[in-house]
């Protein structure tokens, strides 16, 4: 009997139903962990899963292999119902090698499954991860059900039939896990066979091999003893109906940011340097060229952002994507922008600071930097995503900002979501509204720095017949945009640049609240924490907590109608991956006493500690 007929013969072993699953594979860089971790998102959200990933990788290049520092690691939580978070901890833990079992094995909950590849456990392994001895010998992981999988054995003869040996038999074990771990949770394997077939198209043996070690893997799960049953976790009955595909942050971001110039019928033209977590948007840009988009690699951060406001100047659609170290080289050129009053998108995605920092962990510590990072008055509208599916959302409404009110938007992302994957419904074009670039036409008299109703002076792009102007740096006169150093008149544009700023916020929907309307006690996020919070939000009110519920997308200027939800409720509580920037910016703004509940550990927030933390609040009031 082969492979193949296992997979389609219906299971011998008994099935049980779980509501849902956390997975975490780890390993060194180069064993595969991202990208198994990715089919197996894949293969759960064609299941009908909600889902929802953490990869976490190293900075370094390629980290000395079996040491704790080269460890890469991927989380996935897949469940029957809404998903928002990777999950606090995993349920089974796939560790290739001692130096992953040793980096991840604290996660591990007592009790719960731990499935290692003994093969890798050699004595030169176990050195570099620092064992004294073999875990695996002695009694220390009696406290988990471990099974000890030949992997990297058993994928060596499989493969053997296909005169693939050694290194490249080898490369093979990560599929083997991986179908192994299909057949334990019920995922199908045609979705990761047409990724090979896809990928690998030029390259029969790669296909043949991959294929080879997928199907033994999860013919292993059926014949093995060790494994007495499987499990399923249906697919999710509240999902709306319509095609979805998984995507991450930085790839719905760049499907967002082409959208929203399609909508405006503008060209998009993105700048940018190379910097984690940010490069992907670049890769994902590029490849949308068939759809418009045109991208540049500058030799530095400060040609970058130059470049995207020239392209802005010419008429088009200015774009420009960093991380912290690289906003702060921007920031001169986006006071240019903020001047000259042209539209321009700055992505930020954040990650852990300060200086190099953790260039692959996220955080939320540039919130403030948006907000005040450039010399003199220069107030810019700040635009956060709270997912991977969000950014596409926030890529349109930074968009339709800059375009609307010629203005330079920053919009703030993090390596959680850049990296992240869950499922997004494709939306119907039609459904997303127009954006009016309103560009200048031919005129006499023309005024480049008169207003319309909105503050925004025109968009006047050269070679108009009678847009004949000169713009820059300098202060700029009122109406004309003569150069000006009267002090009344800075006093009036300086003004004025705000004002306009501040008219975004009448364009926000109104906010809404989760959970209570009213009370004791309301959470307020923005960003990448909004599903560890709204778990929890939702959790401690179904439990009877008084507590509600508000995530911002618009950081500034703030919802006109934020002041009057924030008195409703005795207390306010503001969960940030910082050191608390926006409870800092509420207290000063609306004079009540917000407190943060701060983390900077370059993880996501667990939801039993934002748990922990509503409830501590809300007992402190009674």
């Amino acid at each position: 009997m082969t492979s193949t007929d296992i997979i389609d013969k219906p299971s011998s072993k008994p099935v049980q139903t779980l509501e849902r699953v956390v997975i975490r594979f780890a390993g060194d860089s180069g064993d595969g962990v991202q990208t198994i971790g990715d089919q197996l998102g894949l293969s759960s959200a064609v299941a009908g899963n909600d889902i929802a990933t953490l990869p976490d990788f190293p900075a370094e290049i390629r980290a000395p292999a079996g040491t704790v520092y080269g460890v890469s690691g991927f989380q996935l939580q897949f469940g029957a119902d809404a998903t928002l978070t990777a999950g606090d901890e995993p349920d089974v833990l796939v560790a290739f090698n001692p130096a992953a079992l040793k980096r991840h094995l604290e996660d591990l909950p007592e009790g719960r499954v731990l499935i290692v590849d003994p093969e890798n456990f050699s004595d030169r392994n176990l050195k570099l991860a620092s064992y004294a001895e073999n875990p695996l010998l002695d009694d220390s992981l009696k406290a988990w059900q471990l099974h000890s999988v030949p992997i990297t054995k058993l994928t060596v003869e499989t493969l053997k039939a296909l005169d693939i040996t050694g290194k490249a038999a080898k490369r093979c074990a990560n599929f083997f896990a991986l179908g192994l771990t299909y057949w334990i949770y019920s995922r199908p394997l045609e979705p990761t066979l047409r990724f090979l077939n896809d990928k690998f198209k030029n390259k029969p043996e790669v296909i043949a091999a991959n294929t080879a070690a997928l199907k033994a893997g999860y013919h292993y799960g059926e014949t093995a003893e060790a494994f007495q049953c499987r499990y399923e976790v249906p697919a999710a009955e509240n999902a709306e109906p319509g095609t979805y595909r998984s995507v991450n942050g930085n790839q719905a971001l760049a499907m967002g940011l082409v959208t929203a110039a399609n909508k405006a019928n503008l060209e998009l033209f993105f700048a940018g340097y190379p910097i984690t977590p940010a490069s992907d948007l670049l890769h994902n840009l590029a490849s949308l060229r068939a759809l418009g988009a045109k991208t540049f690699q500058a030799e530095d951060e400060i040609a970058a952002i130059g470049v995207a406001i020239g392209a802005s100047y010419g008429g088009a659609l200015g774009i420009t994507a960093s991380s912290g170290p690289g906003i702060a080289l921007k920031g001169e050129f986006m006071g240019l922008a903020n001047a000259v009053e042209l539209p321009l998108i700055v992505v930020n995605v954040q990650r852990g600071g300060p200086s190099t920092g953790l260039p692959t962990k996220m955080e939320q510590s540039d919130l403030l930097q948006a907000l005040h990072g450039r010399h003199g008055e220069s107030p810019l509208p700040v635009v956060a995503a709270s997912s991977p599916a969000d950014a596409f959302e926030a890529g349109i409404e930074a968009a339709r900002i800059a375009i609307t009110w010629r203005t330079p938007v920053m919009l703030l992302c993090d390596g959680n979501i850049a990296f992240g994957t869950e499922p997004w419904k494709i939306p119907d074009p039609d459904t997303i509204p127009a954006i009016d670039a309103n560009k200048q036409g031919p005129t006499e008299n023309f005024r480049p720095y008169s207003r319309d109703d909105k503050l925004a002076r025109p968009w006047a792009v050269p070679g108009t017949p009678g847009l004949e102007h000169r713009v820059g740096g300098i202060e700029r006169e009122d109406g004309t945009g003569n150069i000006s150093y009267d002090p009344d008149n800075h006093q009036y544009m300086t003004d004025l640049r705000a004002a306009k700023v501040a008219k975004v916020a009448d364009s926000y929907a109104p906010l809404t609240i989760d959970g209570e309307q009213n009370g004791k006690l309301l959470v307020l996020t923005w960003g990448s924490p909004f599903g560890p919070v709204s778990t929890a939000v939702r959790r401690v009110h179904s439990a009877g907590a008084s507590v509600g519920h508000v995530h911002l997308r618009n950081l500034w200027p703030l919802p006109n109608d934020l002041g009057e939800i924030l008195g409703r409720f005795e207390r306010v509580l503001v969960p940030e991956n910082n050191t608390g920037q926006l409870s800092t910016l509420i207290r000063a703004k609306y004079l009540i006493d917000a407190k943060g509940f701060n983390q900077v550990r370059g993880l996501p927030f667990k939801v039993s500690d934002v748990e922990a933390a509503i409830l501590a609040a809300v007992e402190e009031q009674a």
